[in-house]
């Protein structure tokens, strides 16, 4: 049984909240055409406070990107490996019970990836895969559960690390004024999360079956133009319409797993924007409610990108999980237009491990020189 355990979530302490950011953009854009819809446009995001990880001083100023990247890298550096510690302790394991590392984030670059920094830094086996996304935006968030899930799968013994780094701050560009820019500039907030897939084991959703969709000719729809001065986030206003396309995409992972999309426990869906989630409780025929979870990520955090489906996980955790057997979706937007998909079911209670195969007998497996791994839920 793969499952996905608790995940953690941190975000950086400087807030900014609605209020001020649309203060800001009437101070900085009073001559532009279209300020009215941009405000509109913000106004209607309902995220009520986002955090970011500079003053908004220091993140209003453009200091260059290779300044922004040394500061991205810095900032995940310094935050991540306490998120990381924090989904460890809530999985029951140790450093040294990790096979892989899967590292999202489109928000600055590093090569190496973070995952050697981590592996260097905080005991985890130099054998441990790594496993960087990069440019799959929002939607890496699912790709990574999936990704893991399919090496649990594969190796039943498994455990991997997931780790969301987003610094959505870092990427304000204040030559961009386009609407699409200026409502991006009020949506996208920073935060940290990680959580532990385990192969054996562990409280929370048991993966069962994953997807992805791909929307016909869009891939212009979301987008990055990558210039001197760093990353121009590009979003097309055709992007909230895109549920109409992707709820079959659902009912259809859903329908081939025997289950009705429009019926289920739980949803832990990407909270792109309130568009994305009123349209998809609408062609999936389920109650708003059923979305709680990512809309308390929007108002609270905003849009965090890759993060934001760890943190509705965290919320579904929080609020007390769901009966044994709960069955739920969990799906994450992005650039592609793609969706990555997956079904699971609730488990409360921990399996004790199977014995450890002969690591020598599996193919491409880490040789098993390691301590024994804990059993702790």
């Amino acid at each position: 049984m793969v499952t996905l355990c608790k995940p953690a979530v941190s975000v950086p302490e400087h807030v900014i909240t609605m209020e001020e950011t649309l203060e800001l953009a009437r101070s900085r854009h009073a001559d532009h055409p279209q300020l009215g819809l941009a405000l509109r446009l913000i106004g209607n995001t309902g995220v009520a406070k986002r955090h970011i990880v500079q003053p908004i001083e220091e993140t209003l100023k453009h200091p260059g990107f290779e300044e922004r990247n040394t500061l991205y890298e810095a900032e995940a550096k310094a935050r991540v490996p306490a998120v990381v510690e924090e989904a460890l302790g809530n999985a029951g394991l140790r450093p040294a019970d990790i096979d892989m590392i899967v590292y999202v984030s489109c928000t600055g670059f590093m090569m190496p990836s973070l995952t050697a920094w981590l592996i260097n830094t905080m005991g985890f086996p130099s054998h441990t895969r790594q496993l960087p996304i990069a440019q799959l935006g929002c939607a890496a968030g699912g790709a990574a559960i999936n990704r893991a899930h399919d090496f649990c799968t594969a190796y039943p013994e498994a455990n991997v690390l997931i780790v969301a780094c987003e610094f959505c701050s870092l990427c304000y560009q204040p030559t961009d004024l386009g609407v699409g820019s200026l409502l991006s500039n009020g949506l996208f907030g920073d935060a940290v999360a990680a959580a532990v897939v385990r192969g054996q084991g562990g409280t929370g959703i048991a993966l069962e079956r994953n997807n992805s969709h791909l929307v016909p000719d869009t891939e212009d729809w979301i987008a990055y133009s990558v210039r001197a001065t760093g990353f121009h986030f590009l979003l097309d206003k055709r992007v909230p319409t895109t549920m109409e396309p992707l709820a079959p995409a659902l009912r259809e992972i859903a329908g081939a797993h025997g289950w009705d999309a429009g019926n289920l426990d739980f949803y832990i869906i990407h909270a792109g924007g309130p568009r994305i989630l009123d349209d998809l409780s609408l062609f999936l025929e389920v109650p708003p409610e059923s979305f709680r979870f990512s809309r308390a990520t929007l108002t609270e955090y905003g849009n965090i990108a890759s993060a934001v489906v760890l943190d509705a996980v965290r919320r579904l955790f929080e609020e007390g999980g769901q009966p044994e057997g709960a069955r739920g979706i969990l799906a994450g937007f992005g650039p592609g237009i793609t969706a990555e998909m997956c079904l699971g079911r609730w488990t409360n209670a921990a399996r004790e491990p199977e014995p450890r195969l002969d690591a020598r007998r599996i193919v491409g497996y880490a040789p098993a020189m390691r301590p024994a791994r804990s059993t702790t839920a």
